[in-house]
Order: C-alpha cells, then structure tokens, then sequence
C-alpha cells in the first residue's frame, strides 16, 4: 500500500491517463478540480509518482509552487526527499527550450526518481505555467520519447481555458436572460414589499436557496426588509438582529462575502460565521445592492446542501445590479406624503452639507461669504494721493566774494552739523590786501603824526582821513578772511552743491555754493485729487509710504489744505501740508517721494470698490 502512494502514476494504464487528458480538454469545471486531475494524467502518461506546478508571480519575478501531486503527502515528500531545489532551474530552462530534463538525487529512499523533466505549458493568460514531473527514466531515447509525448499536451491548460471563457459567456448570456425576466416581473409591481418579495421569491426558486433576505439602509444601519416566502416577521428576534449584523459586515464592506470563505479571500466575515454557527446555515452568500457605485441593501441567500459557486455570485450580482434601481424608486414612491417631502429635504440638506462635492461647495461658501462681506462689510476707506517731502528751513549759502575754490569738504547728501565747514575760497590775494591795507594804515599814521609836528593841520586832517580808509580797507579784507571758510548755519544735510570738480575754479560773489536744509522739521506736501478733497479734513491721520522703502510705513496727519486747486497735467489737484507723528528718521531727504493714504471714516465695501465707475457713469449719462 505504502509503494501504491509512492508511484501512483505507475498504476494508471497509458490509454487510460490519454483519455483522461482528452477530458481535461473539455473540463468546463472550477481550477482547483482541473489542475490536480491534470497532473494525475500527466503523471500516468509519463509514469511520475509526482509533479509540481509552477507559476510565474509577474509582480515579484519568482516561481510559486501552485498544485503538488498526489495531493495527499505529495508536498512532504517533495520536501523530504531535498528536492525543492530543483524546481527553480527546471521551470526557467523549461521555459527557454520548451521542455527539458535533468538528471537528480533524491536524499530519501521513498524516491527512486533519478530524472526530473519540467515542461511549458501553454495559458491563455499573461502568466506562465511549468509542470515539473520527477520519473524513474533513464537518458537516451525513452526520456526522448518521453518529452515528445508531454510536448503533445502542453496546450490541455490553454484548451480548458478557452472552454471555461466559452462556458462563462453562455453563463452570462443565461444569467443577463434571467435579470431580464426578473425586472419583468419586478415591473409589474408598483408596491416596494411586493416587488421586494418577488425579488426573493424569486432568487430562491433559481438557485435553490432555502432563504432569501433582503436588508435596505435606513437610518444609517441596514434594516430587514423582506424573507423569501415569510410575509411578516418579528424584527426584535435575535435572528434578524444577527442577519441585520451579517448585512451591516457586507454593507461596510461593499463586498460579496461568502461563507465558507473561498481560498484566497481577505473580507472579514466574523458576523457571517457567527450567524451560520448559532443558526445552523452551512452555507451562505451577502451581496451588496448598489445605486449609482454606492451600497443601499445587501442580499443575503442561505442553502443547506451544497455551497455557493462563484458562478453563482456572479449571477446573484447581475440580479442585484438589474434590481437596485426598481427597488430604489419602489422605496422611495411608495411612501405617504410627509416621508416623502422629509427624504426629498434631507437629501436636499445633504447635498448641501454633505462631504460630496467638497470643491465645489466650499466655492460656494466662499462666493456668498464674499458677497455678503460686499453688502454689509464696512472697512476704513483711504484716500490715495502721491506726496513729496518737503522742508521750510532751507539755508542758501553764496559766494561771500569773488575769488577760487580751494577746499570742498562736503557731498551732496551729507549730514553736517552747525557751524561745520563746507568750503574754503583761496585767500592768497586777500591775504596781500590785507598786508597792503596794514602798510597804508602806518603810512597815513606817520604822515598824520608828521604834520601835526610841524602844525600843518590840513595836512594832517588829510592823512587821518586816508588812515582811515586804509583801516577800512583793512576791515573789508579781514571780514573776507573771516568769511573764506563758508560755514553750516545749522545742523542738517547738504541738499545741493557738488563742487568736488570745480576746485580751483572762479566764483563771483553771490554765486550758490551749497543748499543745507534743516531735517526736524520736514513735512509731507500731498497732492489729493479734486474728487477726493471733499473726503479729506483737517486733523485726518494716514500713513505714507517712500518709493525707497516701500515697506515701511509712517504715520502723519494732516495740518493744512490748500484752499485753491493747483492744475497739472493729470488734472486739478489740492496740496495738502501734513505733519509727521513719529520720529525724523536719518535717511530721509527733502524731496523724497513716495505714496500716502489718509483715513476718511468707515465706507461700505462695495461702494469702496465700485464709486470710481459709479461717479463716472454718472458725470457721463447726464443730461
């Protein structure tokens, strides 16, 4: 018996494993019936006592094993014969030449296989298939004649394939044929328990269920709304309540769960399994009913023989697809008046508050946000108008007399202070006057002293007088002297004169050397448009603003208005003299320019935005 599991394929006739490799190509039924009968006729056509499938995982690159043959003790043996390493180079040079065969050592003495032959298998799919069978064949011709006898069935996978895709379209066409003829009836109920029972009677005659339920979302939780051939029921028992869970577990779901779970499935069935084990249901399906790609009822379909297919979820989903609409309308119609006029408000309420439409709905809170801050804001209004700094203590410093620059110690921009020395003219010749102007002074002294010796009183009167012009004289010059050195009347910053290059050069007397103006008391002259003046009074505060520094903003208020309008090119404009409220900054410079805004009071936002186009309008339509 031991030897009968160890070499099953050796018991099996050759026409018998041909034949059943024939049937294989019309087998219509599930994959994991196909593939182990496919081995056991591969094994009985080649004489292995075991063979391995193989499938390529495209994501990882790597072979998985899918199906071991026998399948009772065919992976332990595989494993305690060491043989699993051989699969991976077996299945790539199986897919490179088609079919290939390597000589092997089992570590085991349950396996006498010296030879493992892997062959290709042709799928319908985008995956690849290899079969690798470990046979007691020696080389030479009888491995030969081996491979050439599976080469001829490697294409059985790609024939049931095709078989299966046939049988899954005349499924379909049967399953879209009988949605068909269930709406006939659901149409012709115009009550929602009517057709809700229909639907379940229905569902239950076709694929012989022993019940049929039917739950629809009501109030957030999915309610029991009708049982195939039950008309009323009590829905405080602790069998709807646990089906109502089981529905909930699908609902939340948005899946098809069935009970046993399938191989490979991943959905949480707690509630399925608990209500199967505490109600005696040995196999059950939910289905979930969808409006418009969103879960609204969920079918459950209970049997006791044999369990669900997935042709036949298939068929159940087709069903519920076909009747969700119908039983939506039905449920939401066949209401009294004041349900219906509550359900068309929350829905209204919903699509307004609701997490659907998330852009498009915040676009619409910001508009009417907008809007109304538009009718009923009201925000402080500022006059805008340019401005230009402007000083009245502005010293002009001339020539004191004609001469030469000899020195220039100040810039255009520079600060000084009192008394600071900015220029210095060439006092050579003065300084001759001045010896010239002492020499006459002596002199007529001398001659003076001279004539009153000798009593010569007109001579004298003369030479007194002279002495006199010449001490005049001697004035003039040493105030010149005195004045060479052109000094700052007071601190502040040189605001004109650049003489740097002019040393040496002549200047009369009068000539302007320099323009020192006075910094503490500077002022903003602004120039407000005539339509604005009416909006602007004295005391208003704003703020300005330099071109230099733009981002820095001083506070001012307004002194004076200019009662007459001054005519520019853009149009009358009123001076306005304003003083600042903070302090002098260093870096200013009479004559800077820049932007101010003065507060007028509170105004409405829209006509903040819309009196310019308003005033316009009107100075234009009127007649």
């Amino acid at each position: 018996m031991e030897h009968h599991e160890q070499q099953p394929g050796l018991n099996m006739d050759m026409d018998q494993a041909i034949e059943q490799l024939r049937v294989m190509r019309r087998f219509g039924g599930p994959p994991n019936e196909f593939w182990p009968a496919f081995l056991e006729g591969l094994a009985g056509l080649s004489g292995a006592s075991l063979g391995v499938l193989l499938i390529e995982d495209q994501q990882e690159g790597a072979w998985k094993r899918a199906r071991v043959w026998p399948t009772q003790g065919g992976g332990r043996r595989l494993k305690a014969a060491g043989l699993e390493a051989q699969l991976d180079p077996m299945a790539d040079g199986a897919m490179e030449k088609g079919c290939t065969w390597e000589p092997v050592t089992s570590r085991g003495k349950r396996l006498p296989e010296n030879t493992a032959v892997g062959l290709r298998l042709e799928l319908e799919d985008e995956r690849a298939g290899v079969v690798v069978l470990f046979v007691n064949h020696h080389g030479g011709s009888a491995i030969e004649e081996l491979t050439a006898r599976l080469k001829l069935v490697a294409d059985v996978p790609a024939d049931y394939q095709q078989v299966r895709v046939v049988q899954q379209a005349k499924n379909d066409v049967v399953q879209f044929a009988e949605a068909l003829d269930l709406m006939v009836l659901l149409n012709e109920q115009e009550r929602y328990m009517g057709a809700a029972m229909t639907f379940c009677n229905e569902l239950a005659a076709r694929y012989r269920c022993s019940r049929v339920s039917l739950g629809w979302l009501k109030g957030g939780y999915v309610r029991l709304q009708a049982i195939s051939h039950i008309e009323k029921f009590d829905k405080k028992m602790d069998a709807v309540q646990a089906l109502e869970a089981a529905m909930e577990e699908s609902f939340d779901q948005d899946e098809e769960i069935l009970w046993p779970p399938l191989e490979g499935s991943t959905a949480v069935a707690r509630d399925h399994e608990a209500f199967c084990k505490d109600h005696g249901v040995n196999y059950l399906v939910s289905v979930p009913l969808r409006l418009d790609d969103r879960p609204v009822g969920v079918l459950v379909c209970e049997r006791a023989d044999h369990p669900f297919e997935e042709s036949d979820v298939r068929g159940l989903r087709v069903h519920c697809d076909q009747a969700s609409r119908r039983l939506a309308d039905l449920k939401r119609t066949d209401r009294w008046f004041g349900a219906k006029v509550a359900e068309a408000s929350r829905k209204g309420l919903s699509k307004v508050v609701g997490v659907e439409h998330t852009f498009v709905k915040c676009l619409a809170v910001v508009i009417f946000a907008a809007m109304a801050f538009l009718l009923f804001g009201r925000m402080t209004y500022r006059v805008e108008a340019p401005f230009t700094a402007r000083t009245d203590d502005l010293a002009d410093l001339p020539s004191p007399f004609d001469g030469y620059i000899e020195d220039v110690r100040v810039e255009v921009g520079d600060l000084v202070d009192k008394d600071a020395v900015l220029v210095t003219l060439d006092t050579s010749e003065l300084l001759l006057e001045e010896s010239s102007a002492l020499a006459d002074r002596n002199r007529y002294a001398r001659e003076a002293e001279k004539a009153r010796a000798q009593n010569a009183l007109a001579d004298m009167k003369i030479a007194l007088a002279l002495k006199k012009q010449a001490e005049a004289q001697l004035e003039r010059v040493r105030y010149h002297l005195n004045h060479a050195r052109v000094k700052a009347p007071f601190a502040g910053v040189v605001v004109e004169g650049d003489l740097d290059e002019l040393l040496g050069a002549p200047v009369k007397k009068g000539d302007i050397l320099f323009k020192v103006a006075r910094i503490e008391k500077m002022y903003a002259e602004l120039k407000v448009d005539e339509r604005d003046i009416h909006e602007v009074t004295e005391g208003a505060t704003g703020e300005i603003a330099f071109v230099s520094r733009p981002k820095l903003k001083f506070p001012v208020e307004v002194e004076r208005i200019d009662p007459v309008a001054v005519a520019e090119e853009e149009g009358n404009v009123f001076l306005l003299r304003c003083e600042f409220t903070g302090d002098i900054l260093p870096w200013w410079r009479p004559g800077m320019s820049g932007v101010s805004k003065i507060n007028v009071g509170k105004r409405n936002v829209l006509w903040i935005l819309a009196h310019r186009s308003i005033d316009f309008f009107r100075i234009l339509l009127w007649w």
